[in-house]
């Protein structure tokens, strides 16, 4: 890692108790150990029968617009096509948001009330289909605008990554958050809640309450509630009230009826994906404050709707040309500022001047030099092993969650860290850039290497930013590495750093077929 003077180490992640499986968990997933191999798991076939309903309303509804009888304000055929739907006549593994493993286990339970292009009640969104499924009516005098649940399937990213499937499955809702939010209507506010009490997240979705037990849908893929996005109408004066809406969809039961089964569902290890499910389903619990705290979404100025069709994760050999000092700034200031209750940032760069950026506190423009020198091999040893991050243009770090850090803050950290950098990669593409996810790190205590107090501050999702080399011209300090399945030796650090020399490399995956999102 780069040279760095003494700092002040971190503070203690607070007074609650340490959850013991949750501490090893955290020790497993950013130790070395290899996940164990499992066959490719299809897709599975969306859930709910039936044909489903189109999402574009043209009719005017009862209370669509300020003053009643307008046209839907909350048009959820666009929110949906711009953030999770696949989109027309590709297979389905590159959609606007990005996934680990382009896996998309995130799925999205609709909530709508007045004011919206579908009628009021429950729905199942199907992306494929572009299409929502009834599951039951609106509670009485539900207020104008919709609810969006968001939950996980855990069982494919499971087969893929074993026991570092967790964290993905949060990162990838926090992406689906920021995406949801992105495309919300200018004549709306979006607000995203990251802490809601599973338990009534999953009543409000009219799905069982303990979706970590595959009994209570039996054959079917259990859902894991994990966030929630609110779109409502500017100047109806309802934002305040989403817990209590939430509520009061919590109290509407389910149409009668199951998923579809499907027998062979459960292909990932059962030990491995029992122990996510458990895991995701624990720290999701928030009985203390059950509706969560819930705070707006912003859209970063160049964002555009074409810009929200135009993202995509870029190939490596697309990131190798540094973004420039002014799009750097404007970049961590968009990830320092996507939520408040989010990680740090921090940015690596090479070039002329190597060094770690971060913003500096109370300012707009001005960044701080949080360490002189190359950090990019180092972080290329940490992600899994992807030498291709080493000749990068910058790489984006959101960092935090301390080793004992209590459940709450493990499940906002992760689903803040993706939602900022779903917002950080909508920002790039407006101005231009390419950026690539990375989702996957292994002995990454970036605290440690900057001379802090080790397990205080460990890296939690990366987002990798390049600029394309004028054609011809390939970046100072980049190699393109040909596929291979062999393990890369242990790079070697500016300075010595004991959590990266200590341990040997992780194995190195084909370009293009990494972890990430």
């Amino acid at each position: 890692m780069p040279d760095t003077p003494a700092r002040t180490a971190a503070p203690e992640s607070g007074t609650r108790p340490v959850d013991a499986l949750l501490r090893r968990a955290l020790a497993d997933v950013r130790s070395s150990r290899a996940p164990g191999l499992a066959p490719y798991v299809p897709e599975h076939p969306f859930p709910w029968s039936g044909a489903g309903l189109p999402l574009a309303g043209d009719e005017a509804r009862p209370g669509a617009g300020p003053g009643g009888g307008g046209r839907a304000v909350i048009d959820l055929d666009r929110v949906l096509r711009l953030s999770l739907a696949v989109p027309s006549g590709t297979p389905g593994r590159l959609r606007p948001v990005p996934s680990a493993g382009a896996l998309h286990p995130v799925r999205a339970h609709l909530l709508t009330g007045p004011g919206c292009s579908l009628p009021p009640g429950r729905y199942a969104y199907d992306p494929r289909a572009h299409r929502a499924h009834p599951r039951g009516p609106a509670p009485d005098g539900i207020p104008p605008g919709a609810l969006v649940v968001l939950t996980v399937t855990a069982s494919r990213t499971v087969a893929h990554y074993g026991h570092r499937a967790w964290p993905l499955l949060l990162l990838d809702t926090g992406h689906a958050a920021a995406a949801l939010a992105l495309a919300g209507p200018r004549a709306a506010d979006a607000l995203v809640c990251l802490d809601a009490d599973a338990a009534l997240l999953s009543a409000a979705a009219g799905l069982p309450a303990t979706p970590d037990r595959p009994d209570a849908w039996p054959g079917s893929d259990p859902e894991l509630p994990l966030a929630v996005v609110g779109l409502t109408p500017v100047g109806v004066g309802v934002t305040a009230g989403l817990p209590a809406t939430l509520c009061a969809w919590a109290g509407v039961p389910p149409l009668a009826g199951t998923p579809s089964p499907r027998p062979g569902a459960e292909t990932a290890l059962p030990h491995e994906l029992a122990a996510t499910r458990h895991l995701l389903h624990r720290i999701a619990a928030s009985p203390e404050l059950p509706g969560g705290t819930w705070h707006p979404a912003t859209r970063p100025g160049p964002v555009t709707d074409k810009t929200l069709q135009a993202r995509r994760s870029a190939p490596p050999d697309d990131l190798d040309h540094p973004p420039g000092e002014d799009r750097l700034n404007r970049l961590l200031a968009t990830a320092g500022t996507a939520r408040p209750d989010g990680p740090a940032w921090t940015a690596a760069v090479g070039g002329g001047a190597p060094a770690l950026y971060a913003k500096a506190p109370g300012s707009r423009g001005r960044l701080d030099v949080r360490a002189s020198g190359d950090a990019r091999p180092t972080l290329a040893h940490w992600a899994a092993g992807q030498q291709w991050i080493g000749g990068a243009g910058a790489v984006f770090l959101a960092h935090g969650c301390p080793g004992d850090a209590p459940p709450a803050v493990v499940r906002t950290c992760h689903l803040a860290a993706g939602y900022a950098a779903g917002a950080v990669q909508a920002h790039a593409t407006a101005l231009g850039l390419r950026s690539r996810p990375i989702g996957s790190w292994q002995q990454a205590d970036l605290g440690a290497a900057l001379g802090e107090a080790p397990g205080r501050d460990w890296i939690v999702h990366g987002l990798v930013v390049g600029a394309p080399s004028p054609p011809g011209r390939v970046a100072p300090g980049f190699v393109r590495h040909p596929p291979t399945s062999e393990t890369p030796p242990a790079p070697t650090p500016i300075a010595p750093t004991p959590p990266v020399t200590s341990t040997p490399a992780a194995p190195a995956a084909p370009p293009g077929e990494e972890e990430r999102p």
